[in-house]
């Protein structure tokens, strides 16, 4: 799935990272590389990768002014193999060096965020069960963040407050109830999801018409005794202490998401580098 540059919020964060990186000017290249000096430079994969972000290359060097090439030899959700390379770029040599930082800063966290989560969905693979990310994301780079969670396989919850109905336990304890929190959500005319804690919960839930239920904090044995207890009553996620190494015994326990925020508070910046030479 590739990056959606055109997205206000996408172009605003690009044009907010070359600011922080470049200010008032690159003032090493301004000392050491000739104006006029032309270049050309590859962005190459040290290790196995999902890739993610590879489309904010053009947005980046237009504004920069530009550059002569440039050509992306793979997309947003390709799988990498090391020292592949995933794009080439020729121009002047300031302008490449000005933009290395950001764009490796870009591809480095996105691709880690996609690469993260393929290796969720591959291990839920032939389950049914998707895998699902949270807002638990950096913050201002949400959008970007869920996209990659996209390019990797996995489905985008919710993106902030104002697109669903999420009830989790403090919405409960201000409502003063499942009960009381389920009927004034459901006036709102939109899918609703609650989050239940449990059996007492999760009972109230049903009566009360919940169809979709968030399942916090079981254990893998625990949660499936709850979706045979369900039995298709409603839509099942799980979430809350889910992790790589446990993620395929919640998915055979039978639930149809599972939410793991740490797809995008947790993944690890893949190894991508920039290779530059003279024309």
């Amino acid at each position: 799935m590739p990056v959606d540059v055109s997205h206000p919020e996408v172009r605003e964060a690009v044009r907010r990272a070359l600011e922080e990186d470049i200010g008032s000017g690159d003032i090493t290249s301004a000392a050491c590389v000739p104006a006029t000096r032309r270049a050309r430079g590859r962005f190459v994969a040290r290790q196995e990768l999902t890739l993610a972000g590879i489309e904010l290359l053009p947005p980046i060097y237009e504004l920069r002014g530009g550059v002569d090439a440039l050509e992306l030899a793979a997309a947003s959700g390709d799988r990498v193999a090391p020292g592949q390379t995933v794009a080439r770029v020729s121009g002047l040599a300031r302008t490449l060096l000005e933009c290395e930082r950001t764009a490796l800063n870009f591809l480095q966290r996105l691709s880690g965020v996609a690469t993260l989560t393929r290796s969720y969905v591959d291990a839920v693979a032939g389950t049914g069960t998707r895998i699902l990310d949270t807002r638990k994301t950096t913050p201002g780079l949400r959008r970007l963040e869920k996209m990659a969670v996209a390019a990797g396989g996995g489905t985008n919850h919710r993106i902030g407050l104002f697109d669903a109905v999420l009830i989790k336990n403090n919405h409960i304890a201000a409502a003063g109830g499942v009960p009381q929190a389920l009927e004034m959500a459901f006036r709102a005319g939109v899918p609703v999801e609650i989050e239940v804690r449990t059996r007492e919960e999760l009972d109230q839930a049903l009566a009360a018409g919940a169809k979709h239920l968030l399942l916090d904090n079981l254990t893998p044995v625990e949660a499936a005794a709850w979706v045979r207890y369900i039995a298709g009553r409603a839509a099942t996620e799980i979430s809350g202490g889910v992790t790589l190494a446990t993620v395929r015994a919640y998915a055979e326990a039978g639930a149809d998401f599972i939410s793991a925020g740490a797809l995008t508070h947790s993944a690890p910046a893949v190894n991508l580098n920039f290779r530059l030479e003279l024309v």
